[in-house]
């Protein structure tokens, strides 16, 4: 009787906690799990980016395609399943290629990559990445013959400069760190739910 009571004054989080030893990739994508369960359905990922700033048409847009392209290879030998779910344990499967390298085949986060980033492309300030520089990056990290990840790329870098950038419109090298360990969704979302 006793240990059933304590049960139900136990919120969500307690009952499911966020893992410790996640990957930095499996941090990046943990915010859009909202009940905490490992597992990304389209419905928590258009609330997510809704919650980040993104208005409907590109929530609703961004949700399909990463479902659409994720899924099934988080998924490995199970039969594809019509609500498109992405297994957070796996999603270093999905990497795809034609990026920067800042997360490494097993999810990582790699410094150097990172760091290559701004020492590359941030020509006109050290710590911050201007509209055209960021386009002069991803097209470099572009591989031959990789339509999927030149699409991918280009489409996270570009989602992230819309709800990133700064008023100056440049994106803050503090702000591209946080994307990559996840901590940015969460600062705009309660920046988002101040206003």
């Amino acid at each position: 009787m006793a240990s059933s009571s304590l049960l139900e004054n136990r919120t969500v989080d307690e009952v499911k906690p966020i893992p410790v030893d996640q990957n930095a990739l499996q941090k990046h994508v943990a915010f859009f799990d909202k009940n905490k369960d490992g597992v990304l359905y389209p419905w928590e990922t258009y609330h997510g980016l809704r919650e980040i700033g993104c208005d409907i048409l590109l929530s609703t847009t961004a949700s399909l395609f990463i479902h659409f392209g994720l899924s099934q290879t988080t998924r490995p030998g199970k039969f594809p399943s019509p609500l498109l779910p992405i297994e957070i344990k796996n999603i270093q499967l999905a990497k795809h290629g034609s990026d920067t390298g800042v997360y490494d085949k097993e999810g990582r986060f790699v410094p150097s990559k990172f760091e290559e980033i701004f020492c590359k492309h941030a020509k006109t300030h050290p710590n911050a990445l201007t509209a055209d520089e960021l386009k002069e990056m991803i097209k470099s990290n572009r591989q031959p013959n990789d339509f999927r990840g030149c699409i991918g790329s280009q489409g996270e870098w570009n989602l992230l400069y819309k709800v990133g950038k700064d008023k100056n419109g440049l994106l803050q090298k503090e702000t591209v760190r946080g994307v990559y360990d996840g901590s940015l969704f969460e600062k705009l979302a309660a920046e988002r739910k101040k206003k």
